[in-house]
């Protein structure tokens, strides 16, 4: 009896810290040699990107909520075809004044200018995360903005300026929440966009132990901030849209509150079974990630278990950080890999149907970098052949221990070998993914509309990158914006002798927005013989080919394929 007595004593302080493998780093397979037509360049300073992201003390954190950083966002608010720039910040426990988020303007020739201010996003506050979506139907791109506090719902006035309405649509959440991962979709398929929210962990300074306090508030010998293992669970939020703009709390009777042991980071909705209704998948910190699948516009079922999407491919816990959903092997299946911390492997989760993935991590060539606390992750075409290549960002989290392990590291890059096996092409990958950072979100997307994918990322205690891709390379691509049902929509682009597949996303990465056109490599085909598109309505529609190389529109219930200009 006095033995059980200490083992309940105990298992709070045992209970601390973040999970860690110990995963060894696999042999890195011979070179291929192929040659890699991109470069990626660090711009953000000459574009005039210029804010230095903030999360308490840049020498020594001394609690969770400093390390974790934010989200980025790639965005066109005014609707002119360029991509902008939002760029989430942190906050700080004590003095000086608290810094704000910014919104830059894309002025065109690579140029940015701030425009925080007169678009009204200029909120001081712990940022987190962003997502976006067009909740009140009105054509605009709205955001919602996850904080440690309330959070914020913009609502686009249409004239380049946003209006925070969280409070008076039920949307802002209890004032001592921390709020991470978001993402809006219309599980319900009545035509409205609904709104998920993630909650992190439960944190009171006051309440929350510092450094070396618990046994397990260390990291090699070294006294290190508690948690998240230690802290009280984050919540998990479903909001239906009931119309003019207000939203009403549904997480018990959808089954979404039953989820109640996950510290949750980034969220993701969208079709994952192939049944037409969307479902959500949730990056977890040190506990099992989560997989709602969607019971036909009801309730949810929490699967991500009996899927094989909770655990590595061994059936351990991680610490899932983000997230990125595409077809990587061209066979008409949604895919996801999700970014974990040090001394583990990214999960490369094949969708092998019918509601069922496997872990191909090790099997595809991703085990070999197990060193990186890895954060914001892409699956795009860099090269535009036609095959989805993985960028990740990494940063880790002590930056007090800097002597026993470093706290800013390089990007990684990889190319799809087409073979289910990937390649890091790293080193032959420029400056921009060369370059020492400490890095948490990060966005693709075209910022300079030249036909190919760039990225964004944000970077501790420093301004962000601006990775503009130089490619060589003269494959040909296309570019498709959906107008209608479209977060949690799978598009198909059938050209080349190719099949492939993406979603559309309202977060993704490491709690960010990516460019909300979807981006298609197409190799040496000159044009796309057919679209698919699976509306998040339920409908499937086919569109008619178009010639590379553009911009296409695609308007639900249309059936024509419209080209669409892109300025530079």
């Amino acid at each position: 009896m006095r033995l059980v007595s200490i083992l309940l004593i105990a298992a709070p302080l045992f209970s601390q810290g973040i999970v860690s493998g110990n995963a060894p780093s696999l042999p890195r397979p011979k070179f291929s040699g192929l040659p890699f037509p991109v470069t990626f360049t660090d711009i953000a300073a000459s574009a005039g990107l210029t804010m230095s992201h903030v999360s308490g003390s840049p020498e020594r954190k001394r609690y969770i909520i400093e390390a974790n950083g934010s989200g980025v966002a790639f965005l066109d608010y005014d609707e002119d075809g360029r991509l902008d720039v939002f760029l989430l910040n942190g906050s700080r426990l004590e003095p000086p004044p608290p810094s704000t988020s910014r919104l830059y303007r894309n002025t065109g020739s690579g140029k940015f200018v701030d425009v925080t201010t007169r678009a009204g996003l200029d909120r001081a506050g712990w940022g987190n995360g962003v997502c976006g979506g067009d909740f009140d139907n009105d054509g605009r791109l709205d955001l919602y903005l996850t904080y440690w506090g309330p959070n914020s719902l913009y609502r686009s006035q249409g004239d380049g300026s946003f209006t925070d309405i969280a409070s008076r649509a039920g949307v802002a959440g209890p004032a001592g929440d921390w709020s991470t991962g978001c993402t809006f979709l219309d599980y319900d398929r009545d035509g409205l966009l609904d709104l998920f929210v993630a909650g992190y962990a439960g944190f009171d300074p006051k309440k929350t132990p510092l450094p070396g306090q618990f046994p397990f508030c260390f990291f090699k010998g070294a006294p290190v901030f508690c948690g998240p293992r230690g802290l009280p669970h984050g919540s998990l939020t479903l909001y239906r849209n009931t119309g003019e703009g207000k939203f009403q709390d549904v997480s018990l009777e959808t089954g979404i509150r039953k989820a109640t042991a996950c510290y949750a980071f980034t969220a993701v909705a969208a079709d994952l079974n192939h049944d037409g209704w969307t479902d959500l998948y949730v990056a977890c910190d040190s506990t099992p990630s989560l997989y709602f699948r969607n019971n036909r516009g009801r309730d949810f079922s929490e699967l991500a278990t009996q899927a094989g999407i909770a655990y590595n491919e061994h059936g351990a816990e991680q610490a899932g950080m983000g997230l990125a959903i595409a077809d990587y092997n061209n066979d008409g299946w949604l895919d996801i890999t999700k970014t974990n911390f040090i001394r583990d492997y990214p999960n490369l989760y094949l969708n092998l149907g019918k509601g069922f993935f496997e872990d191909r991590a090790a099997s595809s060539g991703l085990a070999i970098n197990p060193h990186y606390v890895l954060w914001g992750a892409g699956l795009e075409d860099f090269d535009n052949d036609g095959w989805r290549d993985l960028f990740q960002v990494a940063g880790h989290v002590y930056p007090e221990l800097q002597k026993i392990e470093p706290y800013s590291n390089p990007r990684l890059l990889y190319r799809n070998l087409r073979n289910g096996k990937f390649e890091d092409v790293s080193h032959l990958a420029g400056p921009g993914v060369a370059a020492l950072h400490s890095s948490r979100g990060a966005a693709f997307g075209d910022f300079d509309n030249d036909g190919d994918v760039d990225v964004l990322v944000m970077n501790m205690h420093q301004p962000p990158s601006l990775l503009r891709n130089d490619l060589t390379s003269s494959n040909n691509w296309i570019k498709v914006k959906l107008e209608g049902p479209a977060i949690g929509a799978t598009v198909i682009v059938h050209a080349g002798g190719l099949r492939q597949s993406a979603p559309a996303l309202s977060q993704s990465s490491f709690l960010s927005l990516n460019d909300r056109r979807l981006h298609f490599g197409l190799g040496e085909a000159k044009a796309v013989d057919r679209f698919t598109v699976r509306w998040s309505s339920g409908e499937e529609e086919e569109f008619p080919g178009m010639e590379a190389n553009r911009l296409v529109l695609l308007v639900h219930g249309s059936r024509q394929s419209k080209a669409s200009p892109l300025p530079r």
